[in-house]
């Protein structure tokens, strides 16, 4: 199969060009609104309704009319000079609020982008007044907006907002503050931006310039950046499609994360490619470049389906989890995975076809013997010393698999610490008001018969939330239309988004809510506190089913490829020694060295996944390649050293290409972690654990490594006629 597309995309590469360039044209058109329409960002909403904030979170939607869509941003309005509100101040403030709630809110125009691609967020906000501090030093109003906060389009209608509700009451002699998610991740993304847009031309620019050092070709350079865009516009479209069709919501961070992950493998994919094709025609000169495009996608497509596999499979498992943000992301990823692989065996192959020895203008590297490099260097130094750098390496990697000790997880939403306007307005207002003020935890109470209720029959139950301890204020009961439902709004005095916001919800409220709801109803508790301590208990479930899954489906892609028992062993205690000094050295730096709460919650599973399914990538090219040299003649060590020489290079560049793509991830708001322990991890499994650790365990157990299949030296017939066909003559020296 992998042979039969290799094949037809290289006998016919322009036809298999034009298709994908139409595919990639329409499908990136189509897809920023698609995305658009299979978004969503209430965190509740991924969580199974047996979870006591997620009922909380439909019977306020079903009862109380809550959009789910909906997000709430806190106007504090103050006056200018300082001095507390009178009641003219505050009749001035309804009256200004009662304007700005009756005027639509336009989208700005994004110059960048036809507007028929871009779904319309112009909107009418619902203002209301939401609370006076005690001194009167300002009033706060509720404003609710329609879409998700990373939503451009909201943002843009936010922006808008803002902006005249600033110069309204500047007119009337008031300042304004604002608060909330969208204010915060407003103020944070326009701070980085500069930052995102400088690191993401930092990061094409590298690839183009490591192209241009090891090729010395314009085209080798800018190719890889022309087809993984190409490739990544219809893994975007397909995904938004298949989300469409499934009926499945993607987290606001999927996207992006999508993107960043297609950039670093599509181009580590097309690097292993062409590498080895300058191999091949370095060494056949007189074949055609058409034959030896599809003799090296052929061989080497077989290592990248499996490498693909790996991480399909893997991201696959999250279909187990019952944590939603989780359970979408891994068909997402998968989805987006599998179209760059189809991409890699056709418009990849193709291409070289295409180009054929063009591809490497003007270099003169295929006209000559290159010296010895530091690839064939290194590979000499392990095969010589394999028990030495096995030791070495190995210690490295337990020495940060240490910082595990003592590790806890941080449910937050990763804010990265940043004093922006919206966090300064959240603490001018809990200097006087509790700090939950601006999203309360919620007790909802329905009666079991489906009765209705009164607030006399709950008057019990608001009591004694009054009592618990770290509750500043109880809100009176509100009934709905019908009265067959209750909330009961409390103001933690704890940041909503804090650990100790969350053990209130999940610890003394839930169990006052149990001893004292009253016979025959029953009462969940919800809330932003509430969603993230039952989001724990969610995600703590699903890494014990997903991990040991992952690692098996990943274990037999590996068997499958390598026909060995002993080799897919040791290649996972690799990779999984990888991800434990990956984590362990996020622990040290952002619990330890940085006093952040702990590490972010996600970040073990995503991690896992990541640096075991990328990781495993550059294990089976050098596994691979080290069987492919051991069926030549001549010792095991020997093999070992030619396929480090061969392979060193291009899993160097291809490891430092898609670490730099993950470290553009530190520019994006609260993925801070995320960006530093993909980017370590990812530079581990190349350079330490496939360029050293791999190498010398398999010339430590030589040909045995591959028992019971071992690999056996061929003189003459047809697999020594390959083995010569697609490796270098042995007296050759390769330099990189």
């Amino acid at each position: 199969m992998i042979r039969a597309l290799t094949g037809y995309s290289t006998r016919h590469p322009w036809k298999v060009i034009a298709l994908w360039a139409v595919l990639g044209v329409v499908l990136s058109a189509l897809a920023p609104t698609l995305i658009a329409r299979v978004t969503q960002h209430q965190t509740g909403d991924f969580l199974p309704r047996s979870y006591d904030s997620a009922a909380a979170l439909h019977i306020a939607q079903e009862q109380f009319g809550v959009n789910p869509d909906a997000t709430t941003v806190t106007v504090l309005v103050a006056r200018s000079d300082g001095k507390a509100l009178s009641a003219a101040d505050q009749e001035r403030v309804e009256t200004e609020a009662a304007k700005l709630s009756q005027r639509r809110v336009i989208m700005p125009r994004e110059d960048d982008v036809p507007q028929f691609l871009v779904p319309d967020r112009s909107q009418t906000p619902r203002i209301a007044p939401a609370m006076t501090a005690p001194d009167r030093s300002f009033e706060l109003l509720s404003v609710q907006l329609i879409g998700n906060p990373s939503d451009s389009g909201v943002q843009g209608v936010y922006r808008t907002f803002r902006d005249a509700t600033r110069t309204q009451f500047s007119e009337a002699g008031m300042r304004t503050g604002f608060a909330g998610s969208l204010a915060d991740t407003v103020d944070t993304t326009d701070a980085h931006k500069t930052a995102a847009t400088v690191a993401s031309a930092l990061v094409m620019g590298l690839i183009v310039l490591l192209n241009v050092l090891v090729f010395r070709s314009v085209l080798a350079a800018l190719l890889p950046l022309l087809a993984v865009a190409v490739i990544g516009g219809v893994a975007s479209g397909a995904v938004a499609g298949a989300a469409m069709v499934t009926g499945r919501k993607l987290d606001a961070g999927t996207p992006g994360l999508i993107s960043v992950v297609l950039l670093g493998i599509g181009i580590d994919y097309l690097l292993f490619l062409l590498f080895r094709f300058r191999e091949q025609l370095r060494n056949r000169p007189e074949q055609s470049a058409r034959e030896a495009a599809e003799q090296v996608s052929g061989r080497v497509g077989t290592a990248i389906t499996s490498a693909a596999l790996t991480i399909v499979a893997a991201f696959a498992t999250l279909g187990l989890a019952t944590f939603g943000q989780f359970r979408s992301l891994g068909p997402a990823i998968a989805v987006a995975v599998l179209v760059m692989l189809l991409g890699s065996l056709t418009l990849l192959p193709a291409l070289l076809a295409a180009a054929g020895r063009k591809m490497f203008w003007p270099s003169r590297t295929l006209r000559r013997k290159p010296n010895e490099g530091r690839a064939a260097r290194l590979g000499a130094l392990v095969t010589r010393r394999p028990l030495t750098m096995l030791t070495a390496s190995v210690a490295l990697l337990a020495a940060l698999a240490a910082g595990l000790i003592g590790i806890r997880m941080d449910y937050g939403r990763g804010e990265s610490g940043d004093r922006t306007p919206a966090a300064a307005t959240a603490a001018e207002i809990s200097r006087a008001l509790p700090a939950g003020v601006s999203d309360p935890t919620s007790v909802f109470v329905t009666a079991t018969d489906g009765g209705t209720l009164t607030t006399v029959g709950v008057d019990g139950l608001s009591r004694a939330l009054t009592q618990v301890k770290g509750v500043g204020k109880v809100a009176r009961t509100v009934l709905n239309e019908d009265r067959r439902a209750a909330r009961i709004d409390l103001y933690p005095t704890a940041a909503p988004q804090s650990r100790q916001a969350r053990d209130l919800a999940s610890g003394p409220i839930r169990a006052v809510v149990a001893q004292h709801t009253p016979a025959g109803m029953t009462a969940h508790v919800g809330g932003t506190a509430a969603i993230f301590a039952d989001v724990s208990t969610a995600v703590d479930h699903d890494l014990t089913i997903v991990f040991p899954v992952a690692a098996a489906l990943i274990a037999l892609i590996l068997l499958l490829l390598l026909r060995s028992l002993l080799a897919p062993l040791m290649l996972i205690l690799s990779v999984g020694l990888g991800f434990a000094a990956t984590l362990g050295a996020a622990t040290l730096l952002f619990q330890h060295a940085l006093g952040r709460p702990g590490v972010n919650f996600t970040l073990p599973l995503v991690l896992f996944l990541f640096v075991v399914a990328l990781g495993t990538d550059y294990n089976i090219l050098i596994a691979d390649r080290i069987r492919e040299e051991m069926q030549r003649p001549g010792p095991a060590r020997a093999a070992v050293a030619r396929a480090v020489r061969h392979t060193a290079p291009a899993i160097a560049m291809a490891g430092l290409v898609l670490a730099s793509s993950f470290a553009t991830l530190a520019t994006t708001p609260g993925s801070e972690q995320v960006a530093f322990a993909m980017t370590l991890g990812i530079m581990l499994s190349a350079l330490v654990l496939s360029l050293v650790l791999v190498p010398a365990l398999a010339a430590l157990f030589g040909r045995a490594l591959w028992w019971p299949v071992r690999p056996r030296p061929t003189v003459g017939g047809q697999s020594r006629r390959r083995a010569t066909a697609t490796a270098p003559e042995p007296e050759r020296v390769t330099s990189y």
